[in-house]
């Protein structure tokens, strides 16, 4: 989500000149859930969490949806909200929301975190391990966790949206200090960065065409091998 361009769009992200890709960190390949965001959301970096003791990310909170389904990029999916990982990521709090597809098989019968457990065992060690370790192959240390590592319930995860909302509202109304975010948007008219539709239009038309671009880089295939 490109936060700092007018009506944020998804774009592919770029670190140091170069197109970014997940590492493979063994078993693992790439991405190990469908990753998002929840919109209307904002982890404010000059909020220190009474929780973590750390500042906001500066973006929307992210969400790991654990559904069978594999989703498209851009796919908008609800979702049930099972539970939440307190992830400190380079001294920066980046809650991670746990949720499954409503329309998802096993969503009539997985609704918190313990039911995560039950169901689909292993995958939420998996989750911390992706987590610690996912930017060490970019040469970063490990990263660390709120409460140990331990994953929090549906109820404390709906306290972190609800609280990551007020943000979001308090950035829109210039409440809060949202530096080069980009803050144009349609529907929230009290905001001062409304703007109508016929301009949120013009934006949208006035995006470069899509073009084939560079080939991707032979790294993104490679594994990572990491001790436990």
């Amino acid at each position: 989500i490109a936060t700092e361009e007018p009506l944020n769009p998804i774009k592919q992200d770029i670190k140091k000149g170069k197109l970014r890709y997940v590492a493979n960190i063994f078993p693992h390949k790439g991405y190990i859930w469908n990753y998002g965001a929840f919109p209307q959301t904002w982890e404010d970096p000059n909020h220190t969490d009474n929780v973590t003791g750390c500042c906001g990310d500066n973006d929307p909170i992210d969400v790991c949806e654990i559904g069978s389904k594999v989703r498209s990029s851009g796919e908008i999916v609800q979702v049930k909200v099972l539970g939440v990982l307190g992830l400190v990521d380079e001294g920066e709090t980046d809650w991670k929301i746990i949720a499954i597809s409503v329309d998802d098989p096993e969503a009539q019968k997985i609704h918190d975190i313990d039911d995560v457990k039950k169901h689909k065992p292993g995958y939420l060690e998996a989750t911390v391990d992706w987590f610690q370790l996912y930017k060490v192959p970019d040469d970063k240390p490990k990263n660390h966790f709120a409460f140990n590592g331990e994953f929090k319930d549906k109820d404390f995860a709906v306290e972190i949206i609800k609280s990551t909302h007020e943000h979001w509202k308090a950035l829109l109304h210039e409440k809060a200090d949202g530096g080069t975010i980009n803050c144009t948007n349609v529907l929230v008219s009290d905001s001062p960065f409304c703007c109508s539709e016929e301009d949120a239009r013009s934006i949208v038309q006035s995006a470069p065409a899509h073009v084939n671009g560079d080939p991707v880089s032979p790294e993104v295939d490679s594994w990572y091998f990491f001790p436990k």
